[in-house]
């Protein structure tokens, strides 16, 4: 027989997940539209969410294994819903000034976050895993800032989106040389490769057979499918078994997430898009809300650490803006603009690094707070500095500067 403090455990219990969830939904859509109203991007109001409900401020929730499954979720289906706006031909179109971008992008914040954190005192390893951290964009931001403007067909879009991908296979390289060196181990030169070859092989197969494989196979059995919403059911399976699949090839399951919505693409009906939007905006509050809950304002308390976050954040945004920049400059002083801008924020791909460098002791408390400020303030700044670079893109018939049909908004 249940007693009356077992009851009141019970109950207590029962009302955390909704309680929890509410307040992270319910604050992240709230400030979202009050972000809109001041006509900021949506997706800022939704990181301010995290940041206010978080220890930062009211401290009402803390990021618990829950949230990170939400925010999990939440990137997916937004990488999802972006993938299913670009057909893999015109990414493909973008791999060679993607694959420069992406490599300059890489080596020039590494580069400085190594000296920066050097010059600042710090220990050989701990500026390593510093420049680590600044290496990887996430693609999240970015990608649902220029999908909300219409703008994921634009040349620069699709130069961003490719060079991100590339851009991840990297990060994950570059952390596995410094997981190495934190363990005090030699670097796997074999190993390295064989997860080069791996990933990138995962990558170029799925960009370049996925859609006529796809095209081949799925549409017979969505034909067949009697299940209620049978299409919608059939492509969330095939999202999950490409984001299984690009984790074991040794890329993020962002990515294999992003690769299924492009090889359904060219199949999918308008209800299908309708239903991964509604997925959508059920789960990327979640996501967003979560950058914001992992940051804590309170160790900023000394001076010199908030310098030197300021510092590594002003060399975050540089050293991507530049390296990226510099990558695509012989498309113009404009576009070149836009995709630097575009490879800003480094979102949970930053915290990631972070995190493996403190669960191991190869980096303190300060340094993971400067880390995790970097990636989170990278991510804030990404949608203004968006919204500037392409402020004259969309002119009032609905063309874009090239001549290309986009939707307005």
């Amino acid at each position: 027989m249940n007693t009356p403090s077992a009851l009141s455990t019970g109950t207590a219990e029962a009302v955390h997940l909704p309680l929890q969830m509410l307040i992270v939904f319910g604050s992240a859509k709230l400030l979202a539209e009050l972000a809109e109203r001041l006509r900021m991007p949506g997706i800022v109001g939704g990181l301010l969410a995290g940041i206010l409900i978080g220890p930062s401020a009211l401290g009402w929730i803390q990021y618990d294994g829950l949230l990170h499954a939400l925010a999990e979720l939440g990137v997916m289906f937004l990488l999802f819903q972006v993938g299913l706006e670009v057909k893999a031909t015109e990414l493909m179109r973008a791999g060679k000034t993607a694959m420069i971008v992406a490599m300059l992008g890489v080596i020039l914040p590494f580069l400085l976050g190594w000296a920066i954190m050097l010059g600042a005192g710090h220990p050989h390893l701990e500026s390593i895993f510093m420049g680590a951290a600044m290496v990887a964009t996430s693609v999240g931001i970015t990608a649902q800032v220029l999908a909300g403007k219409g703008l994921l067909k634009h040349r620069t879009a699709q130069i961003i989106l490719a060079a991100a991908v590339i851009d991840d296979v990297l990060g994950l390289l570059v952390l596995a040389v410094v997981s190495s060196m934190g363990e005090g181990k030699g670097i796997d030169f074999l190993g390295l490769a064989t997860t080069a070859v791996v990933s990138i092989g995962f990558v170029v197969a799925v960009a370049k057979f996925g859609t006529k494989t796809v095209n081949i196979v799925l549409p017979k059995m969505m034909e067949k499918a009697r299940a209620q919403e049978g299409e919608f059911a059939i492509a969330v399976c095939f999202l999950f078994i490409m984001a299984l699949l690009a984790t074991y090839s040794g890329v993020a399951a962002i990515v294999g997430a992003f690769l299924a919505g492009m090889a359904l693409a060219e199949i999918a009906s308008p209800r299908l898009h309708t239903l991964v939007q509604g997925a959508g905006e059920l789960m990327i509050p979640f996501f967003l809300a979560s950058i914001g809950l992992q940051l804590d304002l309170r160790i900023f308390s000394s001076p010199s650490t908030l310098g030197l976050a300021v510092v590594i954040l002003l060399a975050a945004v540089v050293s991507k803006a530049v390296g990226c920049g510099l990558g695509s400059y012989g498309l113009g002083l404009k576009d070149a603009t836009r995709i630097g801008l575009g490879m800003v924020p480094r979102g949970e791909v930053g915290m990631v690094v972070a995190q493996v460098g403190l669960s191991k002791g190869n980096i303190s408390q300060e340094v993971y707070g400067i880390a995790v400020f970097m990636a989170v303030m990278t991510t804030i700044v990404a949608p203004p500095l968006l919204g500037f670079a392409y402020r004259d893109l969309v002119s009032p018939d609905g063309e874009d500067d090239d001549g290309t049909r986009v939707r307005l908004g």
